[in-house]
């Protein structure tokens, strides 16, 4: 096993190993529960990969699914010993949304839908430094450089040279006009942007204003899909204290079904990139 192996794709995959294991002995998480005198919640929170499993953990769970290949149980004791692992954004301390970018730094193309601001991996830092100060105005000036850096490191999965991640954006047009920072910083932003945007693993289009209400209109929301047939597509919903991970079949079906009306709503690529052009040198003037 890499040593490098990413910690939390490797969590979902145990998780999901270990809700099959279950299935196949006919139990529910609050038999189990009860089996093992632990809370239901934390059975489910270690199905879906949202908290770390020790080998002990799996060792009583192999008990109670009475799995006897010891291959098996070797080997999901290797995964949750992987799982334990450190990626490189522990780091930078705690990190609020480190689920998202495990997933993320693991994910091969991501959708994403945006209705104020420029996409995090597309940002500058100039623009970066402002969305963060003026969105965390509480929190230290430490924590927001911290997370000025994190957002800029995740960047390197779209200008790597090998294995790019494929990343789709639907912008909504007020983010274009939304001044952040100052007029100088929009308009290096919007500049970065069109740059960025002719890269051939990168689409950029702009939900234009007249359409009016729309697909998206509930709000953000991004789409992880990965190389791996064992890792589910992931429906990502950040949220001011905690967020939202869909994985079920239905769910991410709907948003991508979503996701298409609002790509057909858009302006297409060249129309996109000439309407940024476009308010880029309006905010020269």
């Amino acid at each position: 096993m890499a040593s490098n192996v990413n910690p939390t794709v490797r969590r979902r995959r145990l998780g999901q190993e270990l809700r099959r294991l279950r299935e196949l002995k006919g139990m529910t998480a609050e038999e189990v529960a009860e089996r093992l005198l632990v809370s239901q919640s934390k059975i489910s929170r270690l199905e879906n990969g949202r908290r770390s499993i020790s080998q002990r953990d799996v060792r009583d769970l192999c008990g109670v699914y009475e799995v006897e290949d010891q291959r098996i149980v070797d080997s999901l004791m290797q995964m949750a010993k992987d799982s334990r692992q450190q990626g490189w954004w522990h780091a930078f301390g705690d990190i609020p949304y480190s689920v998202y970018i495990g997933l993320e730094t693991d994910a091969e193309s991501l959708r994403v839908y945006e209705p104020q601001i420029i996409t995090g991996l597309l940002q500058t830092r100039a623009y970066a430094e402002a969305i963060i100060r003026g969105g965390s105005p509480e929190a230290s000036e430490a924590d927001n450089d911290k997370r000025v850096e994190v957002r800029l490191r995740r960047q390197g999965r779209i200008t790597a040279e090998s294995e790019p991640l494929r990343l789709w954006v639907v912008l909504d047009e007020a983010s274009l006009h939304r001044i952040v920072g100052s007029r100088p910083v929009m308009r290096e932003q919007l500049e970065h942007l069109v740059e960025m945007s002719q890269l051939p693993h990168i689409t950029v289009q702009v939900l234009p204003v007249e359409v009016g209400a729309h697909a998206g209109i509930n709000g953000q929301y991004s789409i992880l899909e990965f190389a791996d047939a064992a890792d589910s597509s992931v429906v990502y919903i950040e949220g001011v204290t905690s967020d939202l991970y869909l994985e079920k079949p239905l769910d991410v079906q709907k948003y991508t079904v979503m996701y298409e009306h609002l790509r057909a709503q858009s302006l297409n690529v060249d129309q996109s990139r000439q309407l940024i052009e476009r308010v880029a040198k309006e905010y020269a003037r």
